[in-house]
């Protein structure tokens, strides 16, 4: 049983259903559905080269490695297009996010009229942020372009783009990687691939649904 405490729910439900609604609109290649989600990639270098594979022998690697920081992740992710593009950065600051977001308009969606990003509610991912970032006049640009649909609180799994960052997980980031070039030649190989194959989500829980399988976060039912 999905649980939120009551205080909450009726913030819960209202986000809940306007992400639904945002999902359940149907593509418009001049309003596209984009969401974006982060994670953290720690560096770790090999104190010893590993052994390679061999007959009846897996490849074997030491237990100690040495720590060259951390990687912020950026994933951005079309469901109905089967596009995606994760970065990384030295940091996920408000500048970084705003500088993603500028790429995300100006380059991935030049012709967008209008992107719908889905996003966690962090203190990041808010207009506020292009206006540190840029000056007025660019970030009032941006703005105008960008529809922030944010997830609510204890609600990240309506975020899709989880969905692409487990795939990450499992198929480029479950292993060890020394350094923030190769980081970076992994991602964009990772990423090329999936693009190539244009794999997509088609998002089934529905605002009808919630209403039927969480309505006890419903205050009026």
């Amino acid at each position: 049983r999905f649980c939120i405490p009551e205080r909450d729910a009726a913030r819960f439900v209202a986000q809940m259903e306007e992400v639904l609604d945002v999902y359940a609109q149907p593509p418009d290649e001049a309003k596209p559905l984009i969401a974006m989600d982060e994670a953290s990639k720690e560096l770790h270098a090999d104190v010893q080269p590993a052994l390679p594979m061999a007959p009846k022998k897996p490849r074997r690697q030491s237990d100690k490695y040495e720590r060259h920081g951390t990687r912020a992740l950026f994933m951005f992710f079309a469901p109905h297009l089967g596009w995606r593009r994760v970065g990384a950065r030295e940091h996920r600051t408000r500048v970084d996010w705003a500088h993603e977001i500028r790429q995300l308009l100006d380059e991935d969606f030049p012709h967008a009229r209008k992107v719908h990003l889905v996003c966690d509610n962090l203190n990041t991912h808010q207009v506020a942020s292009l206006y540190e970032a840029f000056p007025a006049e660019e970030a009032h640009r941006l703005a105008r372009r960008l529809n922030i649909v944010h997830t609510p609180r204890n609600g990240s799994w309506l975020n899709v783009a989880e969905i692409e960052l487990s795939f990450l997980s499992r198929q480029c980031l479950a292993r060890r990687i020394g350094d923030a070039c190769t980081l970076d030649r992994e991602l964009q190989a990772w990423n090329t691939t999936r693009n190539r194959d244009a794999s997509k989500v088609t998002w089934q829980f529905t605002t009808a649904d919630a209403r039927n399988t969480l309505r006890h976060l419903y205050p009026l039912f």
